[in-house]
C-alpha cells in the first residue's frame, strides 16, 4: 500500500505553542543568563580552539554551556548542506535559529563559524535578539592562517583546486564594529580566554538575582585573570573532574514559587 501524498504546510498551519516555563524561570534555575558567543573569522584562525576553552573555563565555573562548531554541525543536522554560496547562507540561518532556542533553554551558546557575509550575521543577530547576541571577531592575519593550514585546504585553494575558499577564491567580510576582537596570531589562548570572559562577565547571571538568592556556587567574582584560566587549561594544578553539588545546593536553585508564570517567546 502506497503512502498518501504529504499535504502542502500553509502557515497559518503553523502555530507557536508557549510553554508554561518562561527563558527568565529558566535562568533563574541556572543562575546565569542565556548569550550567544558568536565567533567570526577566516579558516585556521582559532575560533574553535577558542570556542572550547571557553567552554571549558565557563564549565569551571558552573556555567551551562554548549559549543556548536561548524564541522561538528555538518556531520549530522547540516549533513545536507554543501558549500555553495545558497548552502553557506542556510548554514548559518539554521545554526542562528537552533543558537535561540538554546538560549531560550537558558543556555549560553558559543558558534565557531566562518560566517563570511555580513547580510548573514546581520540576520543571525535579528534572530537570536541584540541583547543575546555577542559578536566577535577572531582577526587572526590571513597569513598566520595560511601558515597554519591544518587541513591543507589553503594549499588546495591556492592550486586551483578548492573554489570558493574564503579568503582566496571568496571574499570574507570582516565585521565593522565587532563586540570584541581577538588576533589570534598575537594572543596566547589564555589571554584570549581571559578577555572574552571578562567581556560576558556581566552576562553570566540574571541581572534581576539579588547576591543573596545566587546558589552559593554562582557568588564569587566573575572576573578572572591570565594566570587563573592558564591554570584551567591545562596547568599542573588543573583539576578537570566533574563538580559534585549537594541536594541543598540544588535546592537553592529552584524557582520561587511566587514567581511570574508569564510566558512569551524570545
Amino acid at each position: 500500500m502506497s503512502a498518501e501524498p504529504s499535504l502542502p504546510v500553509f502557515p497559518h498551519d503553523v502555530v507557536w505553542h508557549d510553554g508554561q516555563v518562561a527563558r527568565a524561570q529558566r535562568e533563574r534555575l541556572l543562575g546565569q543568563r542565556a548569550l550567544t558567543v558568536w565567533m567570526t573569522g577566516l579558516s585556521a584562525a582559532g575560533k574553535s580552539t577558542l570556542a572550547f576553552a571557553l567552554e571549558r573555563e565557563l564549565y569551571e565555573r558552573g556555567r551551562a554551556c554548549y559549543v556548536l562548531d561548524d564541522d561538528n554541525v555538518r556531520h549530522g543536522l547540516n549533513s545536507d548542506l554543501g558549500f555553495s554560496l545558497l548552502d553557506r547562507r542556510e548554514n548559518i540561518r539554521r545554526i542562528a535559529e537552533l543558537a535561540r532556542l538554546m538560549n531560550d533553554a537558558a543556555l549560553i551558546v558559543i558558534t565557531a563559524f566562518i560566517s563570511p557575509w555580513r547580510a548573514d550575521r546581520t540576520a543571525a543577530r535579528a534572530v537570536i535578539g541584540e541583547a543575546s547576541f555577542l559578536e566577535v571577531y577572531v582577526g587572526t592575519a590571513l597569513a598566520v592562517c595560511e601558515a597554519r593550514d591544518p587541513k591543507g585546504m589553503y594549499g588546495r585553494a591556492r592550486r586551483g583546486d578548492l573554489a570558493e575558499f574564503t579568503g582566496v577564491s571568496s571574499p570574507y567580510e570582516a565585521p565593522l564594529a565587532a563586540d570584541l576582537t581577538l588576533d589570534m596570531g598575537q594572543l596566547s589562548l589564555p589571554e584570549a580566554v581571559a578577555q572574552l570572559v571578562g567581556r560576558i562577565a556581566g552576562t553570566l547571571r540574571p541581572e534581576q538575582l539579588p547576591p543573596e538568592e545566587r546558589p552559593a556556587r554562582l557568588r564569587g567574582d566573575a572576573s578572572v585573570g591570565n594566570e587563573a584560566v592558564t591554570t584551567r587549561l591545562g596547568g599542573a594544578a588543573a583539576d578537570r573532574r566533574p563538580r559534585h553539588y549537594t541536594p541543598n545546593d540544588l535546592a537553592n536553585q529552584a524557582p520561587s514559587r511566587s514567581e511570574d508564570t508569564s510566558v512569551h517567546r524570545q
